[in-house]
């Protein structure tokens, strides 16, 4: 069976809530969370990242990330809120998607960088 690019974004963006930044906001300052950017490392190289953001790249997250194993490095446990972002939202749907279907819990797509960047949010370089 062959599912398009279209049918899985619909599906992530179906599964997945898409914050704004305000509610982005709101989560940083007062939950327990961890901001995952999934775009690849030369994007992140150039453009930097949003701050206190941990880079793994979509192509691998779910080899990267386990929930309730010694594959989370980043310590992501059940009160986590885990905020996706990439550079258009897109990856990011698709790669908390991946993650909520993984197990884990609290994932939330943010968009995308340029979003973040057009809302004043503060970035790091590397």
């Amino acid at each position: 069976m062959h599912i398009s690019l279209n049918t899985l974004l619909e599906e992530a963006n179906n599964q997945i809530k898409r914050l704004a930044y305000e509610e982005t906001i709101e989560i940083i300052d007062n939950k327990p969370h961890v901001i995952i950017d999934v775009r690849e490392e030369s994007e992140v190289q150039s453009l930097g990242l949003i701050k206190n953001a941990v880079n793994i790249p979509r192509g691998v997250i779910e080899f990267k990330l386990a929930p309730n194993s010694l594959h989370n490095p980043i310590n992501i446990n059940d009160d986590t809120f885990i905020l996706v972002y990439c550079a258009g939202g897109y990856r990011s749907a698709l790669a908390a998607k991946v993650l909520e279907d993984i197990g884990f819990k609290n994932v939330f797509n943010i968009g995308g960088f340029g979003e973040w960047l057009s809302n004043g949010g503060e970035i790091e370089r590397t």
